[in-house]
């Protein structure tokens, strides 16, 4: 067992406990931030003549030959080794001798893994903004394709007006365009340096703090060197913003498997994104939207778990912040892979707008717009409310829409109707007046997207 420790003690470790106790099962994943932070702090301690300019060059090329023979399969990370930062060190000083052991002045592990984790989850942080971004350019295209496809908008799952698709598609891009938003604010938050820290109290060496920071492109150095150790504020704030783009992900899969029914046929889901069942032949089943929707829950739990573990931990670091490693690597891997397949499923989205727009029309969509209408004619909104009520009631008992009665059928109901109403009520008509800035309208619609043009061509948003 290679253990950084062992002075203090007589005896070694259970095997069960070490077993616990050690992390190189899943924090191997840090080894190329391990030794990113391993470099930086060799170049600092050579800069303060705490190493000499031989000895870390020395450090930096072994470090190098480490990380280039792990991932070329010549050099493995095993598990006799308890942390990935006991590997590095171990393996560093089997090849350069002395020099090796001398890299940990003015270091803890408490502040290493800090380190580490924080440049690893800045990097899953620009990693999952891509993604988003990506996402958000599917949309674009969709939205600008499809500014006069009609179909209705629901509310209470019930049809309610009509919109456009391009409209419904750009409710989605504001949502993620605000979890891009929340990326970039996570990054602003964490991008500060912990190194330097040391377990709890800094260091009596004379560590230059800053040197290190611009070294690896941070801001500049944290603060508290207690709060430095202890800081997961930035793992749950990345947790919160992956759970709330999961659940963006889920709600638009709902409505992909609703619009993807039988009972809807909106959407024809791409044979690459569906499978089929094995007894009935006729099915196509979407299960990767279902996963999508599945999976969200397994975010959720990452970001309850790790809340919960750190509530009760007092200053400064203690052994259940391990703790946060191995469910916020899942509900990243997790959220990457569904952002990936998600851009990919719905790019290939058949959109059917004939029958679109026959819903919008079958589902009097377009019951507002006629109140609307007799209010131009100059009937109070609220007697023209109850007015388009008993219409929508008689359509109902003879089973037809509103523009399929006759004006003599809507005299009767009102001396107001007259021949202009059918225009006025067509889908078309119903969508383009609406031009207010976010409306459904073709102009207001050209408007943001003109705009979402524009952001999308920004790096950080």
């Amino acid at each position: 067992m290679a253990q950084l420790w062992g002075g203090r003690f007589t005896k070694e470790t259970d095997r069960l406990a070490y077993r616990f106790n050690a992390s190189i099962f899943f924090d191997r994943r840090f080894l190329r931030e391990d030794i990113e932070g391993s470099k930086a702090h060799a170049a600092m301690l050579a800069k303060q003549g705490i190493l000499t300019a031989e000895e870390k060059d020395r450090i930096v090329s072994g470090l190098s030959g480490i990380l280039e023979d792990v991932e070329q399969g010549r050099l493995a990370v095993t598990e006799e080794y308890e942390d990935v930062h006991s590997f590095v060190e171990a393996n560093l000083t089997a090849r350069i001798g002395e020099a090796g052991k001398k890299l940990h002045t003015g270091r803890s592990r408490n502040d290493q893994v800090a380190l580490d984790m924080r440049l690893y989850v800045r990097g899953q942080v620009k990693e999952t903004d891509a993604l988003l971004k990506e996402l958000l350019q599917v949309l674009q295209e969709l939205m600008e394709a499809h500014l006069e496809t009609y179909m209705p908008g629901f509310t209470h799952l019930q049809k309610a007006q009509p919109v456009t698709l391009a409209h419904h598609l750009g409710a989605y891009f504001e949502m993620f365009r605000r979890d891009r938003q929340r990326m970039y604010d996570i990054y602003r938050r964490m991008n500060y340096c912990p190194l330097g820290a040391g377990a709890l109290a800094g260091t009596t060496y004379p560590l230059d703090r800053d040197y290190t920071s611009s070294l690896l492109d941070f801001f500049g150095p944290t603060a508290n060197s207690m709060d430095s150790v202890s800081d997961r504020d930035y793992v749950i704030e990345f947790l919160s913003a992956l759970s709330l783009i999961m659940m963006h992900l889920s709600r638009f899969s709902e409505e992909i498997i609703l619009w993807n029914s039988n009972e809807y046929h909106f959407v024809e889901i791409d044979d690459g994104y569906s499978t089929g069942s094995s007894i009935m032949p006729q099915k196509k089943n979407p299960d990767i939207a279902e996963l999508v929707r599945g999976k969200t829950g397994r975010v959720y739990g990452a970001l309850m778990s790790l809340l919960t573990t750190m509530k009760g931990i007092p200053l400064a670091y203690d052994k259940d912040m391990q703790e946060d490693k191995e469910l916020t690597f899942d509900a990243i891997d997790t959220v990457k892979g569904c952002l990936a397949l998600f851009a990919g499923m719905v790019r290939t989205l058949r959109f059917d707008k004939r029958v679109m727009e026959e819903s919008a029309m079958k589902g009097f969509t377009n019951a507002t717009d006629a109140a609307d209408y007799l209010v131009g004619k100059g009937v109070p909104f609220r007697d023209a409310h109850r007015i388009i009520g008993e219409l929508v009631l008689y359509c109902l008992e003879k089973g037809k829409s509103i523009e399929d009665c006759s004006i003599e059928e809507l005299k009767k109901l009102s001396p107001f109707f007259e021949a202009d109403l059918y225009e006025a009520i067509s889908l078309k008509a119903c969508v383009e007046r609406r031009l207010t800035f976010g409306a459904p309208g073709k102009a207001a619609m050209e408007a943001v997207i003109a705009r979402n043009r524009e952001y999308l061509e920004e790096e950080w948003a």
